[in-house]
């Protein structure tokens, strides 16, 4: 049986804390509302998929929070920028004996149990699976072993980081799953009316 860990990264949801850019255009209030109804939908998506589910929390793991304790695993995220959180978070699920590893945000409102399972089906035979995302970065990265390049060296919130990444796995059997809205902007929320209230 093939074991597969999907990681969830993310930040506590605290006022001034979140979506700094998203920030900017609608309010820190507004911010944090929209990141909590991100997290919930992200939470929605994953909940019933066949796979552990592990969540990284930015600054320190609530036990009492949305994330049931019952389907999820709970982790404090460590390394001084989010590359490193997410090679010493892949590194430790290798360490406990997964085969297929996917780490995927909190903040992607078109994200469906579909791309976790076709990302899942992609690493029977491939090292990697990439999701892209319409700014420049990716929404999802899965391995079926670990290739360390891909952690460093990014430009990490910039608009280089996929093509960068897929520099790095250029020596690599590469799935790629369709690209996807990343929600960092006031402008990204257009597309969706149930954040319209938001864009006023």
């Amino acid at each position: 049986m093939t074991k597969n860990l999907l990681l969830i990264f993310t930040r506590n949801p605290e006022l001034g804390k979140v979506k700094s850019r998203l920030a900017k255009g609608v309010g820190e209030e507004n911010a944090l509302e929209i990141y909590k109804k991100l997290l919930s939908h992200t939470k929605d998506v994953v909940a019933t998929l066949n796979c552990t589910k592990r969540v990284g929390y930015s600054v320190q793991v609530r036990p009492d929070d949305m994330w049931d304790n019952a389907i999820f695993e709970k982790f404090q995220q460590e390394g001084e920028d989010l590359g490193i959180r997410m090679h010493n978070a892949f590194e430790q699920a290798f360490a406990d004996g997964y085969d297929n590893i996917l780490i995927v945000g909190s903040d992607l409102f078109d994200l469906r149990a579909s791309h976790i399972n076709e990302a899942f089906d992609a690493l029977q035979s491939n090292d990697a699976v990439i999701g892209p995302a319409q700014d420049g970065g990716y929404y999802l990265l899965g391995m079926s072993k670990l290739i360390k390049g891909v952690f460093y060296n990014k430009e990490w919130g910039g608009d280089t980081v996929f093509k960068s990444t897929m520099n790095d796995l250029e020596t690599a059997n590469v799935h790629q799953l369709e690209t996807l809205n990343d929600i960092d902007f006031a402008e990204d929320l257009k597309p969706y009316a149930e954040f319209a209230q938001y864009l006023q």
